[in-house]
């Protein structure tokens, strides 16, 4: 099986729970989750993501001008937001325990 499938399964969530800690940027997104392990993620994975999630009203976008280049733009948590990742946490959680009894081969 293909990790970047069962990657394109939790990003949402992941990327939801990083914006939900504070305000921040593309960037420094995708630093928070190098440093949790996801590694080699690029802009081109990560912006689409934070597409979606603007687009169902999960985060707003402000622009404001970078002290070392273009404006940029800051990513913050809206209370549906807020909502949608407690909901993403609770399904993750149930679906994690059940693949872990499989996968640990444990019967029912």
């Amino acid at each position: 099986m293909e990790d970047a499938q069962l990657l394109k399964g939790i990003l949402e969530g992941c990327v939801l729970a990083v914006i939900a800690r504070g305000e921040t940027y593309g960037y420094e997104i995708l630093a928070q989750l190098a440093a949790s392990g996801f590694e080699g993620l690029l802009e081109g994975t990560l912006y689409p993501v934070l597409t979606r999630l603007e687009g169902r009203g999960y985060v707003t976008c402000r622009r404001e001008k970078s002290p070392f280049g273009p404006v940029r733009k800051y990513y913050s948590v809206t209370d549906s937001g807020t909502a949608a990742l407690k909901g993403f946490r609770d399904s993750y959680g149930k679906i994690t325990k059940a693949a872990d009894a499989v996968l640990g081969g444990e019967q029912p």
